[in-house]
């Protein structure tokens, strides 16, 4: 496994005036969609590839449907999802209500074998 990546400049936020540095940014190789996933799934289980997308497709539903209901969806060494809320502020703490909630924003926050198996990537300059 290898990312590419290339070499941007950029400036630091918290200074403007202090000078540009160099920082390595990733370059997409492409992408994969459900059908190739469960196809790979396939050929490394022993579960059909219909079957794998079966259970994609149901994680799609439910995992949203959890975190809609306020839980922490782990999915053991793969990770869990989560969710943040976008906000608006109130003066007061007791004039906070749910009209000061103007979005969700989804989380993940990979497991130990996720980790792990990145672990294993290389770098590559483009």
């Amino acid at each position: 496994m290898s990312v590419k990546y290339n070499v941007v400049e950029r400036g630091n936020p918290s200074d403007a005036n202090a000078p540009k540095k160099y920082y390595p940014s990733p370059v997409s190789s492409g992408s994969v969609d459900l059908r190739q996933i469960a196809k790979r799934a396939a050929e490394i289980s022993t579960v059909s590839m219909p079957d794998a997308m079966a259970v994609i497709e149901a994680l799609l539903i439910l995992i949203p449907d959890e975190l809609g209901r306020g839980n922490i969806v782990k999915l053991g060494d793969f990770g869990s999802f989560w969710v943040r809320l976008k906000t608006e502020s109130g003066d007061a703490a007791e004039d906070v209500t749910s009209h000061h909630v103007t979005g969700i924003i989804p989380r993940f926050t990979p497991g130990k074998e996720f980790k792990a198996n990145l672990k294993n990537v290389t770098f590559e300059k483009k």
